[in-house]
């Protein structure tokens, strides 16, 4: 997946903004860890392509998975749009709906405060750090 992605490329969602091909594709690799060590009986995917041309494309997804963090099952709604530069993805946008994705992750904490900027900031933080650790143990 990191070879689709420019060198300096940008990935941004409601949880990550990221910069470079290295954690672009270290913040793929560490989701698609999570899923093999602990949600591999329950991950479906279902996408569709949306209008594509050489400079721009988007994309809808459905990942449905266990978040590693808590066990619970999400079923997240995500529509993409990309920019490219000589054949490679130089910046993507994910747009989800955090507070529909917290209260399915997180459960109750998500429900009460998942539409809060601290809740939002937290689990930024959180999966900051663990994409960090991550690229730091997978060099």
């Amino acid at each position: 997946m990191a070879r689709c992605y420019a060198e300096d490329a940008e990935f941004q969602d409601p949880v990550f903004h990221l910069r470079g091909r290295r954690e672009i594709g270290g913040m793929w690799a560490m989701l698609c860890d999570a899923v093999r060590q602990k949600g591999r009986d329950v991950w479906a995917l279902e996408f569709s392509i949306g209008a594509a041309d050489d400079l721009r494309g988007s994309a809808h997804w459905e990942p449905r998975y266990r978040f590693s963090a808590t066990g619970r099952m999400v079923h997240n709604i995500i529509d993409a749009e990309f920019e490219f530069k000589d054949g490679l993805i130089q910046r993507h946008r994910d747009h989800f709906s955090f507070w529909r994705w917290s209260r399915q992750a997180l459960g109750p904490i998500g429900l009460v405060l998942g539409w809060t900027p601290v809740l939002a900031g937290k689990v930024k933080s959180q999966a900051q750090a663990n994409l960090q650790r991550y690229l730091a143990s997978h060099r």
